[in-house]
C-alpha cells in the first residue's frame, strides 16, 4: 500500500488503478468508493482503459458518485475503443437504458474527454 501510495502521488496511472482497486474492494483498508472512484479517475485521465471501465462502472452504479449513465456510457466508449471488450459489452448493456438524446449527449462527452486525455499525453 505504501509503494502504491507514493508512485500514485507522484503521478503513475497504474499506481492509481491498483489504489483504486484496493479501495474499491477493501483490500486492507476500509472500503471506500468514493475514494475508489477518485483513483480511478485519476488513472483513467491518463488513458488507463481498466480504470476508464472501472469508473464506467462506479457512474453506472451510482457507487462511490452520483448514478450517471451519460458519464458511464462516455467512460465505457472510451474504454472499448482502446480494446476493452467488457467495456464494449457494458456500453451495449446501457444503451438499452438510455435514450437517443442521451446517448448522443454521452457520445459528444466521450470525445471531450478523449480530447483532454490525448492533450496530457
Amino acid at each position: 500500500m505504501k509503494w502504491f501510495r507514493l508512485a500514485a502521488d507522484q503521478g503513475h496511472a497504474s499506481a492509481q488503478f491498483n489504489l483504486g482497486s484496493i479501495y474499491d474492494g477493501g483490500e486492507g483498508v476500509p472500503q471506500d468508493n468514493a475514494e475508489a472512484a477518485r483513483w480511478y479517475r485519476l488513472a483513467a485521465e491518463q488513458g488507463n482503459a481498466s480504470a476508464q471501465t472501472n469508473l464506467g462502472v462506479m457512474y453506472y452504479e451510482g457507487s462511490g458518485l452520483p448514478r450517471d449513465y451519460v458519464a458511464a456510457y462516455a467512460w465505457f466508449n472510451i474504454a472499448a475503443a482502446a480494446g476493452v471488450e467488457l467495456a464494449l459489452n457494458n456500453r451495449l448493456i446501457l444503451e438499452q437504458e438510455m435514450t437517443p438524446a442521451q446517448i448522443a449527449e454521452a457520445q459528444q462527452l466521450s470525445t471531450e474527454i478523449f480530447e483532454r486525455i490525448q492533450q496530457g499525453n
